[in-house]
This record gives C-alpha cells, structure tokens and sequence, in this order.
C-alpha cells in the first residue's frame, strides 16, 4: 500500500519552510499528543505519522531526498518506516518542541502506562560508507558489514539517579517579569539518562559500555545514487541504562565502471567500428548491467550514430521502471595504411559513394546531443 506523503500529513506544500514545517508539527503533535488523548489508538497513529514526517522533512540532506525520491529514498535500510520509531524514539528526538506543554520535558505519562515522564537517551550514530558496482546498483543486493558498536556490558548493573529521580530531566521555575518560567534540561549527574552506574566489569567504560564488532545485514534497493543515505535503526551505539540504541547510517559510493557510464537511470556505452564494419555492417558484442548482450550493426552506420537498448539502464529508485543503455557508435579511422590499402583509398578519393552526402534524416551532432538529454 502506498504510504501517505510527508507535506500532506502535516498539512503543507511541497515549498514548505523550515518554520512553517516546525509549526506544523508542534500543532498536530500537540494535538495528537498521547498526554491529551490516552488509550486512543488513532491518536497514538497520528502522533507517530506527524513524527515521521518532521523526522525528514526538519533534516535538509533527508528532505532533498524526499523531494527527488520520494518515499523510496530511505527504503532498504531498515529506516523509518512508520513504525521505525517508536514513542520513546519520538521524545528521545522531538520532546523539546512541545515546551512547557506537557510538564516541560517532552515527557508523557499517560500513553502505554509506564515511563512516567522520563525522557531516554539515545545512542550515538554510527556512519559507514558501502562502495557498490553498477551491477549491484542496478540489481539490487543484500551487504553484510562488520561494524564495531558499543554495546551495554555484560553485568552492568544501575541506580535511579538521585538527582532527577531517574527522569533524566531537571525542572527549574524562575520568576520573570512575565511571571513564573518553568525550564528542562537533561540532568548533569547522569547526562539525561535517568540512572548512574552501580557496578560494571573491568572492560567497559564509564557508561557501562564496551566496543563489540557485529556483522549487519543491510538490504540495498536497485536504482540508489551516489551520496544517497540508508538508515538501519538500532545498529549505532548502545546508550547507557535503558536507553535507546542510536542507527547506523550507510552512505552509498558509486564504483566506476570499466566501460558504461552512468547519467541518472539511463547507461552510455562507447562502441568503436572499423570502417569495414561500417561499411559492411555486422553485430558486436558490449557490455551491459545484466551481461553482455550482441547488437547488430547496419551497413553504412555514420559515426556518431546513437543506438537505444530500451529497458537496460538502471530502476528507477522511485519505481517509475528502467533507463535505457545508450550506444554511441563511433567509427574509428586508421592512422597508418600500407601500400596496398593507401592505394584503395587513393582510388576511391573521387568515387561517389565515398563523398558525404548526408540524407535530411541524418542529425547533425548537436541534434543527436539534444535529443539524447530530451
């Protein structure tokens, strides 16, 4: 089923700006808030739609993603998905947008019946890049990466931290011209987490932290671009206690290919002929994403002749079919003739059939340019 679009969920136009999409998303969170509407699941649906969408349409790199993708931008990478972030994910990130709305820390108390306005941590993020072939561009594949995260160690164990009372938020109430002011900010003794360490092994860190490696699997979709960014929720670094495990962001990198060239989802191919294979025609074999593949060439192919293979570029990644693979003949002329061959072409100089005489559908270069990038 088609997933709705991000500016329609918030109410917006596609040319949104940066504060009215920030508007937008206070006013429907504040509205679908599970504080305001406890044990509503329609609610709790909204509330976490209106979330996904601030989560990339609020990031500049992400929404030019969107804009130019769509949807399937972010699919493959175990990324947001709807159901990618829960409700401690949504606080962990969005919670200061609510202000002083609901208690000051973003916190709620009413939704699912147990986190008692704690805001949790999350875990650092974790970058890696994926160098892919065309090939695996085109078709799609499944990597597995060794990755080295921070994971809890084994046999920490941990106190509610004295100082918020395991909130991970410290409340303050200032009296102001305007009257009374109640500011959060995450607590300085356990670093928003709610809870300080009461023992750890020798190996972990001040957290309770230690350095494991992990093989991820990160399922790619056919048609991504170079500089394109997955996401895999949950496989960046542990956060300490009961925190929320950051992601682990895959950059994509585009390896060069031998002999195709890349221009969105459509492929170019060089083809070079000797001027027998011009003249007489014959068939070559090339290269393609699937395999190589034996094209025909006509008797008399010009230089400069381009040939359309429909279907064998690239996916489009927003599922809108294949590009195409363009061959662009060119008829390679000998810088050195013996004897004998200088001597055909001597009585050939004045032969009619080798004086150009282009036909009126025979497009000059700039034509064949124009209509290559039409």
């Amino acid at each position: 089923m088609a997933k709705e679009d991000y500016y329609d969920i918030l109410g917006l136009s596609k040319g949104a700006s940066d504060s009215e999409i920030k508007k937008a998303y206070r006013k429907m969170a504040l509205k679908y808030h599970p504080d305001k509407n406890p044990d509503d699941k329609t609610a709790e649906e909204k509330f976490k739609k209106a979330a996904e969408a601030y989560e990339v349409l609020s990031n500049p790199e992400k929404k030019q993603r969107y804009d130019q993708f769509g949807h399937q931008a972010f699919e493959g990478g175990g990324g947001f998905g709807g159901g990618g972030m829960n409700m401690e994910d949504i606080f962990s990130q969005f919670g200061d947008i609510f202000g002083g709305a609901f208690g000051g820390g973003g916190g709620f108390s009413g939704f699912g019946g147990g986190f008692g306005g704690q805001r949790r941590v999350k875990g650092s993020n974790l970058r890696i890049r994926v160098k892919l072939t065309l090939e695996e561009i085109a078709n799609g594949v499944e990597k597995k990466i060794k990755v080295k995260r921070k994971i809890q160690a084994p046999g920490t164990t941990y106190n509610t931290c004295s100082t918020c009372n395991g909130s991970g938020q410290v409340t303050k109430i200032q009296n102001t011209i305007l009257g009374r002011m109640q500011t959060s900010a995450p607590c300085n003794t356990c670093g928003g987490a709610g809870q300080t360490i009461d023992k750890k092994p020798a190996d972990a860190d001040n957290q309770g932290l230690k350095v494991s490696e992990e093989t991820v699997s990160i399922k790619i979709p056919a048609g991504v671009v170079d500089g394109m960014q997955l996401k895999v929720t949950g496989k960046g670094n542990d956060a300490p206690g009961n925190g929320i495990a950051g992601d682990l962001l895959v950059a994509i990198e585009e390896k060069e290919h031998d002999t195709l060239q890349r221009e969105g989802d459509n492929l170019h191919y060089d083809l070079y002929v000797s001027i027998s294979d011009a003249v007489l025609g014959g068939s070559k074999e090339i290269d393609t994403v699937t395999g190589k593949v034996r094209i025909k060439i006509e008797p008399g192919v010009q230089s400069g002749k381009i040939l359309r293979l429909r279907g064998k570029g690239i996916p489009s990644i927003n599922g809108y079919g294949k590009g195409d693979l363009l061959v662009h003949v060119n008829v390679w002329t000998p810088k050195t003739l013996n004897k004998a061959q200088k001597e055909f072409f001597e009585s050939m100089r004045e032969d009619e059939n080798f004086e150009p005489n282009p036909a009126s559908n025979d497009k000059s270069f700039f034509e064949k340019v124009k209509d290559m990038f039409s």
